[in-house]
């Protein structure tokens, strides 16, 4: 698969790329951001998630990733969170249309034709960055926040061969119980919502997906997150997880808030958990 290297930046003696190509998936041209650490290389990689309205940029220059990700040896993969351009379907709300695709595939219209954030991301993406960078298929983890903890932890239960590790800061975990799910699933998907819960991940943990697969599950939480009690519900992933003795690390932290500082925290303790999975 062709990709266009927009720009190239050295970065704690790696290369971090910022790249366009155009997914089969969306029928867009789809950015994203693509660190590789100094060395031969193959590396195992970890895709990053963002969250709502957020670009392939949030990630790249505000988490503060790439000093232990060098000396991890990790590549980082970091793409937008929706097709965009001409004729892509939008919204004058900031929680759906482009920046809100929820890494789902859209079955309604007008959002059908090019919002299938979740075979871009199992599929497109990662073809994309192995045809071009040194990046091993075979260790792969994923990670998100917000919106894109949602996609990482729904993907991971969804695609397990696709993932050795999986983490999240803040999740949306059980889209289908909280008005941020409920407005984007019933645009995307309709209002049948039988068809919702294969894009929850709390409801495809209680039900068994993936069960055994991963050895633990890493999440943290803000406490001072002005979304947890309406939007973020960690308890109900937790509930689910308990149900199938699933190992789940939820870190619930004083003070903390849902911003990139929150991030930043707790980014280095991310990268060595899925670099040990990843080795």
């Amino acid at each position: 698969m062709s990709v266009e290297t927009l720009s190239s930046h050295r970065c704690f003696g790696g290369t971090l790329s910022i790249c366009r190509h155009h997914s089969a998936a969306t029928d867009t041209h789809m950015r994203f951001s693509v660190y590789i650490p100094e060395g031969k290389g193959p590396f195992p990689a970890l895709t990053f998630l963002a969250g709502l309205t957020c670009t392939e940029e949030n990630f790249t220059t505000k988490a503060g990733a790439y000093g232990r990700a060098a000396e991890l040896g990790l590549a980082i993969i970091a793409p937008d969170t929706s097709p965009r351009g001409e004729g892509v379907a939008n919204d004058d709300a900031y929680d759906l249309g482009q920046g809100a695709g929820f890494y789902i595939d859209a079955t309604e219209k007008p959002w059908a034709p090019h919002f299938n954030m979740e075979t871009y991301v199992a599929r497109d993406l990662p073809a994309a960055v192995r045809d071009n960078f040194p990046v091993d298929g075979s260790r792969q983890g994923i990670t998100g926040h917000s919106m894109g903890g949602h996609g990482a932890l729904t993907l991971a239960l969804k695609y397990p061969s696709h993932y050795r590790s999986v983490s999240a800061f803040a999740p949306i975990v059980s889209p289908t119980r909280c008005p941020w799910g409920e407005k984007a699933f019933t645009a995307y998907l309709g209002s049948d919502r039988s068809a919702w819960a294969a894009h929850d991940a709390s409801a495809l943990m209680a039900s068994g997906s993936a069960v055994g697969h991963f050895d633990d599950i890493l999440i943290d939480q803000g406490l001072a997150d002005q979304f947890l009690e309406k939007e973020l519900k960690p308890e109900l992933f937790e509930e689910a997880c308990a149900m199938h003795r699933q190992k789940l690390t939820l870190r619930r932290h004083e003070g903390y808030d849902h911003s990139y500082y929150f991030i930043q925290s707790f980014i280095g303790d991310h990268l060595t958990f899925h670099a040990e999975r990843l080795k």
